[in-house]
């Protein structure tokens, strides 16, 4: 029975490395990497200038009223 707190704990924190770095892995390809596409394609495209135009007609802005 001696050392078997020490060979327990060896084994243990290997594991939860291990399954802490995967968990890590998993999210950055994903969910991060696959959210940061999606971002740049959208704003790859984007033109501000015509949505403030189309929320302004829309009415959704009060300081620049809908003509």
């Amino acid at each position: 029975m001696r050392g078997l707190l020490a060979k327990r704990m060896k084994f243990h924190l290997l594991g939860a490395f291990l399954v802490s770095m995967g968990a890590a892995a998993l999210y950055k390809f994903g969910v991060a990497e696959p959210r940061k596409r999606a971002y740049a394609d959208f704003y790859k495209n984007y033109d501000p200038m015509k949505d403030f135009e189309a929320m302004k007609a829309a009415g959704v802005l009060e300081s620049a009223p809908p003509k």
